[in-house]
């Protein structure tokens, strides 16, 4: 399988691009990486932001590193987006998401990946509603689509969650969207991440992760790695015990065909803690995996 590196578990600690480029090539072994919006705000102004983009892109390519891809972060999450009630926030959603585009294909990476949004409690429980925002969501997405490969985009992944107020919400549902946006224009897959998959108080009997990969695995287009215990969104390292063993990921990711994947380690801590603590767990865990899952 192919292991690579979300930059999350840089956020407010590693911010100097040349220090973070030594710290995924020599210090964790990585090659593959995936850039967090929450290091640069689609948002900035152009100019200023490209500036930002030129930096960590000079530095990631002096270190031999490939950004194969951008991700919204835990910014972008906390809004509604694409599944907003109002139609006006949606059609910011879809600017904004335009000027993610944007920084994704300045960076010279070939993918943005993202959730779409989440709905309100009401209109997550109003049958109707929910299938005027779901079209609505595709149509933005065709819209996205159209505008990346103007721009040179390669894909879009749109990451699962297990939640019933977010598209899409188990393996059924990610199935349908991917088939229901098969006429994008560039393709747009699918982004499992392995907490989400094995979240198992909404999920019940398919908080499955070979379920997830048997059934989804065509339209899988990345995925994200984490440490879990099943009972909540966790994002932990694997210094902490959990239900994700190597065994299972080996065997999982070649069940489904999946090796030439990659699977990028998304590590989510709290701001409060230690940063050389964050340093030390994220290095024991990078060395674990690498001895328990490299061919």
């Amino acid at each position: 399988m192919k292991l690579g590196l979300n930059l999350s578990f840089a956020v407010k600690r590693w911010l100097e691009p040349e220090k973070l480029a030594h710290i995924c090539k020599h210090e964790f072994g990585v090659t593959h990486t995936q850039f967090t919006w929450d290091l640069i705000d689609p948002w900035w102004p152009e100019l200023k932001r490209n500036q930002l983009i030129k930096e960590y892109r000079e530095a990631f390519e002096a270190e031999g590193l490939l950004i194969d891809a951008t991700f919204g972060g835990l910014a972008a999450y906390t809004y509604a987006q694409l599944l907003a009630p109002s139609e006006l926030q949606r059609e910011i959603s879809e600017e904004f998401f335009c000027r993610a585009i944007d920084l994704t294909v300045e960076m010279s990476a070939g993918v943005m990946g993202t959730p779409v949004g989440g709905m309100s409690y009401d209109d997550a429980r109003n049958p109707e509603r929910r299938e005027i925002l779901y079209r609505s969501m595709l149509n933005s997405v065709r819209k996205l689509a159209s505008y990346g490969k103007s721009k040179g985009l390669k894909e879009i992944h749109i990451e699962a969650t297990p939640l019933i107020t977010e598209f899409p919400h188990s393996p059924k549902v990610s199935v349908q969207m991917m088939k229901d946006l098969s006429d994008a224009a560039i393709p747009v897959r699918l982004l499992v991440d392995w907490g989400h998959a094995l979240y198992s108080p909404l999920l019940g009997e398919e908080a499955d992760i070979e379920l997830w990969f048997r059934e989804c695995g065509p339209y899988i287009g990345s995925i994200h790695l984490q440490q879990t215990d099943g009972m909540f969104d966790r994002h932990w390292d694997f210094v902490q015990k959990g239900i994700v063993t190597p065994e299972l990921i080996l065997k999982a990711t070649k069940d489904a065909g999946l090796d030439d994947i990659v699977q990028y380690l998304e590590v989510v801590t709290i701001f409060e803690e230690d940063d050389d603590a964050v340093y030390d767990r994220m290095k024991r865990t990078m060395d674990y995996l690498h001895k328990t899952l490299d061919a």
